[in-house]
């Protein structure tokens, strides 16, 4: 079997870019079973409510849920289990440096297929506080008010 060229995105955590300021992205390699790597193809998982531990010298995703595989029958394994990411040693102590800062945390951001394989874009993030979400939706409503402002005037001012 050929293995296909790019990056296919297959779940997203928008939450995490509203309840979260991203100061970095990683991409790292996820651990999974067959049927958890089948059932992700198909777009079943969700990583809204998962966020990721260092433990002993390794980083563990907790909270990802993927839904048991319907044609995987005794193969397919517990959705809430822990899987371990896959990444140098130096990247995670790196995490773990960052992590013990006061306030800030690992978050999945989004699954993908890079050259049909399985990776996470793992963020390091810090919580936004309600204030700074209210600026943000503030801040987005006067873009979209702004892009409506432009497209009327490059329509000659019909309404």
């Amino acid at each position: 079997m050929a293995k296909i060229k790019g990056v296919k995105p297959l779940v997203q955590n928008r939450r995490a870019r509203h309840e979260y300021f991203v100061e970095e992205r990683i991409e790292c390699g996820i651990e999974l079973r067959g049927t958890e790597v089948k059932s992700i193809r198909q777009g079943k998982a969700n990583i809204q409510e998962s966020y990721a531990r260092v433990r002993n010298g390794e980083v563990f995703v907790d909270g990802m849920h993927i839904s048991p595989y319907e044609q995987g029958n005794r193969f397919n394994t517990d959705p809430l289990r822990p899987k371990r990411l896959l990444l140098h040693k130096s990247e995670i102590r790196k995490l773990e440096g960052v992590v013990s800062r006061q306030g800030y945390t690992l978050i999945p951001l989004q699954l993908y297929l890079r050259d049909s394989l399985v990776k996470m874009e793992l963020g390091i993030c810090r919580g936004k506080r309600l204030h700074d979400k209210r600026d943000d939706l503030a801040r987005r409503d006067a873009e979209r008010d702004m892009e409506r402002a432009m497209r009327r005037g490059q329509r000659g001012g019909e309404e």
